[in-house]
């Protein structure tokens, strides 16, 4: 499998997060080229502010392999990770960040700030984005846009 295959289970996951009324990201971290790990947005569902599809995957991960360090481990996530996600990709000590879509309003990947690149960090994941961006930015588009007609009917 190679990056567009794994970003394309992580639309699936996006799928799963959107049909559940939740903002359409999905993630999986991998390792020696097998899904370790797998997460969807579920904050709503869960009411829990800290149930983005990063954390939740690499929950999975960190469980499925019995440690919280991730070495090794690439995450493929269909959003530009937010600053809360990126601390705890750093904190597991992923080696590699792959993301879709840009995220101009709260992405650190880039997009407002770098938080991969900044140098008085002690860890520095690789990141790779626009990874399938035009599938991952349409999902997000057709999530929100159907919200803001639900709003104007009700």
């Amino acid at each position: 499998m190679d990056d567009d295959d794994f970003m394309g289970r992580a639309l699936d996951l996006a799928r799963q997060a959107g049909a559940a009324g939740e903002v359409p990201v999905g993630c999986v971290v991998v390792h020696d080229g097998e899904i370790v790990g797998r997460g969807w947005n579920q904050p709503i569902g869960r009411h829990d502010p800290t149930a983005h599809a990063e954390i939740m995957a690499l929950r999975d991960a960190a469980d499925r392999l019995g440690n919280y360090r991730l070495p090794g481990c690439t995450l493929y996530v269909t959003l530009e990770p937010c600053a809360m996600c990126a601390g705890a990709i750093m904190h597991a000590r992923i080696g590699r960040v792959v993301f879709g879509a840009l995220d101009p309003k709260t992405g650190v990947a880039g997009s407002v700030i770098d938080l991969f690149a900044e140098s008085r960090l002690n860890h520095h994941a690789t990141v790779a984005g626009g990874v399938l961006a035009d599938s991952c930015g349409a999902l997000l588009s057709s999530f929100f846009a159907a919200r803001r007609g639900r709003t104007e009917v009700a």
